[in-house]
Parts: structure tokens; sequence; C-alpha cells
């Protein structure tokens, strides 16, 4: 879709999101916000600062000094 559309709309990745290597793929592949709602309503408020947590790791070992940086990254 990211492919499709470039920076024109705003994508926002939605499903299977528990913990911060699925937030990274749906950022990596064009999401610019990704939507937590069944894992947090199981896991409590704490997996907010968990996913955080794993998002920055994902980042740093890629290279990225923001998420913004990772938009995409994946998108030829």
């Amino acid at each position: 879709m990211r492919r499709r559309v470039g920076s024109r709309v705003l994508l926002v990745g939605v499903g299977g999101v528990s913990s911060g290597a699925d937030a990274y793929a749906k950022i990596r592949a064009g999401a610019s916000l990704v939507q937590l709602y069944t894992a947090l309503a199981y896991e409590g408020p704490g997996l907010v600062t968990r996913i955080k947590r794993e998002l920055l790791e994902c980042l740093a070992r890629d290279g990225f000094a923001r998420v913004t940086d990772a938009i995409g990254a994946d998108v030829a």
C-alpha cells in the first residue's frame, strides 16, 4: 500500500501487535502509526512500556535514530 500511495496517506498498522517486533514490522512496511487493542486488553498498560523498549531495540539494531527513519524501510 505504501508503494502505491507514497506519503500522501497516513497508514495505520493494525492487527496482531503484541510486541515491539510486531510494531516494527508494520512500521518498516509503511505504517506511520500502530494500533494496539486486543493485546492491550489482555496484558494491560504495561504492554505499552514493553513495546516501546522492544521497538527501541529494533531501531538501534538496524541503525535507525528515530521511528520516522524506519517508516517504509522495507518498501522498494
